[in-house]
C-alpha cells in the first residue's frame, strides 16, 4: 500500500470511527499530501529526520508556528493510526518537538479610537446623519452595551428584550457552557438601549419578538455577520480604519482599559466569562504596562 492510498485509509478512519467534520478532513488531506510530495519516497516510508527535514523546509517557506504545529499534528495522527494498524512498527514522530506558538496580542483600541467610534453612533442615532435612523439606534445601542459590558457577540445580539426593559445597572447574562455571569451596564448604555427600545416599539413586526434586537432570520435575533459589517461601517464613517474593528476587538478594547485604568485581572476574567484565569492572561501586556508607568510615576529613585 502506497503513501495515498494509506492516507485515504487514514481519512475514511477519521470519518468513520471518529465522526471528523467535511473541513477537518480536507485539511488533514492537504497537510498530509503537501507533506507526501515534499519527502522523497512518500509520507508512509519517512522517518524522524525526513519530517524534521520537512517542518524546517515549511518554517523557511514562511508558515506561521500555528499552521506548522497544525500540520504536524496532522502527520502525528496519521501516523499513530499506521502503528494501531500494524502497517508501521514505531512512529517517527515521538521524538519531534512541536514549533513554539508565540501568543498573539488581542487586537484592541485606544480609548480615544472607542470614544471617535461611540460618538459617531450617537451622532447618527440622534440626528440621523446617516439616513436610516432606525438602524442608527440599533447600532448606537449595540455598541454602547458591547463596550459597557464586553460581551461576547453571540451573547449579544441575542439578548432577551427584558435586558432593556427592566432598565437595571446589572443583568444576567448566559455564556459559554451554559454559565450565567452578572454584567454591568454603564448609563449611556442603559439610554441607547432604551433609545432603541422606543424606536423599536414602532415596528409592528418586532412587537412580539423576545429578543433585544431582532431579525426575520431563522435565529429571530440580529446575526452577528450584519452586525460586524454594520460596525465596520460605523467604524469608517468615524475615521478609523474598518480592517481594525470587529466586534471582538470592541470587546477586547472593554477589558484593555478596564485593566488600563486599575481593574482586578480576576475580575475582568468574571466579566468576560472566562472559565480559566490563563485565557484572561492575554492581557497581561497591559498590566506590565500599568506597572511601568506605575514605578516611574511614584518610586522614589524614578527620576
Amino acid at each position: 500500500m502506497n503513501s495515498a492510498a494509506r492516507i485515504e485509509a487514514f481519512l475514511e478512519m477519521m470519518s468513520a470511527e471518529r465522526g471528523a467534520a467535511e473541513n477537518t478532513l480536507s485539511s488533514y488531506r492537504r497537510d498530509l499530501e503537501d507533506a507526501s510530495q515534499q519527502i522523497g519516497g512518500g509520507l508512509a516510508a519517512a522517518t524522524a529526520a525526513d519530517i524534521r527535514a520537512y517542518l524546517d523546509d515549511i518554517a523557511a517557506r514562511g508558515f506561521a508556528p500555528t499552521s506548522q504545529a497544525r500540520k504536524l499534528s496532522a502527520i502525528r495522527q496519521f501516523f499513530k493510526f499506521l502503528y494501531a494498524e500494524g502497517l508501521r512498527g514505531d512512529d517517527p514522530t515521538g521524538t519531534l518537538d512541536s514549533p513554539k506558538k508565540g501568543r498573539p496580542l488581542p487586537k484592541t483600541m485606544s480609548e480615544a479610537d472607542t470614544g471617535r467610534l461611540l460618538d459617531r453612533a450617537a451622532l447618527e442615532a440622534g440626528d440621523g446623519v446617516n439616513g436610516d435612523r432606525l438602524a442608527a439606534l440599533r447600532l448606537h445601542a449595540l455598541v454602547e452595551v458591547l463596550y459597557a459590558t464586553g460581551l461576547r457577540v453571540s451573547e449579544l445580539v441575542g439578548l432577551p428584550v427584558t435586558v432593556a426593559q427592566r432598565d437595571d445597572r446589572f443583568f444576567m447574562v448566559r455564556g459559554k457552557g451554559d454559565k450565567e455571569r452578572m454584567v454591568p451596564l454603564s448609563a449611556k448604555a442603559r439610554t441607547a438601549m432604551r433609545a432603541w427600545l422606543t424606536a423599536r416599539a414602532t415596528v409592528p413586526a418586532f412587537a412580539d419578538s423576545p429578543f433585544l434586537f431582532p431579525a426575520a432570520g431563522d435565529s429571530g435575533y440580529l446575526s452577528r455577520q450584519v452586525f460586524a459589517r454594520d460596525l465596520k461601517g460605523l467604524a469608517a464613517r468615524a475615521g478609523i480604519a474598518a480592517a481594525k474593528i470587529s466586534p471582538h476587538v470592541l470587546r477586547h478594547a472593554f477589558a484593555s482599559h478596564l485593566l488600563q485604568n486599575g481593574a482586578d485581572l480576576r475580575a475582568v476574567q468574571q466579566l468576560l466569562g472566562h472559565a480559566d484565569i490563563s485565557t484572561t492572561q492575554i492581557y497581561t501586556h497591559v498590566l506590565e504596562e500599568r506597572l511601568v508607568r506605575l514605578v516611574n510615576d511614584h518610586h522614589p529613585l524614578a527620576d
